[in-house]
Formats: structure tokens, sequence, C-alpha cells
């Protein structure tokens, strides 16, 4: 059991964020935007969607964020288009019991890593862009 929660703390990262969840949220979209290359796709409010069906949980936001930059190197080629199940990019902002607000996504990097190529070498550098963003919040 402890080898399997190894390994998904390799594949998830996790950051605690300085700010509010609606602060956090708020300049980590921002950041997103400023960057120039990356898209933000769509925003799951899933406090609202489960608060919808009768299920009350915490603040939680999941951003997809895309960036044409680095999804076209990957999606242009049948031989990489398996890998579309990776694309966007997730980034989860969520509230914890204790108030704190945390900032959470897949590893893509060592997941690219697994796969190597292309998928790897583009993934590597998105993930790099987006940690860059993400360490400033």
């Amino acid at each position: 059991m402890e080898s399997t929660k190894q390994q998904a703390n390799t594949m998830f990262l996790e950051n605690v964020s300085r700010y509010s969840f609606d602060e956090t949220f708020e300049k980590l979209s921002e950041k997103i935007l400023s960057i120039g290359n990356w898209k933000i796709q769509h925003i799951h409010d899933m406090q609202e969607t489960l608060r919808k069906n009768g299920k009350e949980v915490l603040p939680i936001k999941v951003i997809e964020l895309c960036s044409p930059k680095y999804s076209g190197r990957i999606l242009e080629r049948d031989a990489e288009r398996l890998y579309s199940s990776l694309l966007p990019c997730r980034i989860s902002i969520y509230q914890t019991s204790d108030g704190v607000t945390h900032i959470s996504r897949m590893n893509s990097a060592a997941m690219a890593a697994q796969i190597g190529g292309l998928v790897e070498e583009v993934m590597s550098e998105a993930f790099a862009e987006i940690e860059k963003t993400i360490t400033e919040i």
C-alpha cells in the first residue's frame, strides 16, 4: 500500500498557496493568461456542480488550460494523438477543512518521461513553464 501512495506522490504535485481560495484562483488565472501562449479553456467549479446535485464540499475549481504552441506539436502527428487524453492540462485549486488553499496538478513531466520522444520533450517544456507560474503564486 505504501509503495502505491509513494507512486501517486510522484505523479501528482501539490503546493500550499499563501493566498485565500478566491485570491489564488484569480492570481493563477491572471498569471496563466499573461504568459501569452496559454489559454484557459474551461473552469470546472466542482463545489457548485456538486451543490446542484445535493452534495456539499469545500471550494474546489479545476482549470483546464492549453497552449497551442505545445499541444499542436503533439496533436499534429498521428503517432502521438494517442496521448491526447493528457490534454488539456489541468490545475486544481481547493480548500481543505483547515482553511488552507492548495494547488495540485499531475506531474506531466514524470508521466511524459515514461512515454519518451516528442511527448516527453513537449510536455516537459510545457510543465516547466506552468510550474514557474505556480511557484510565483
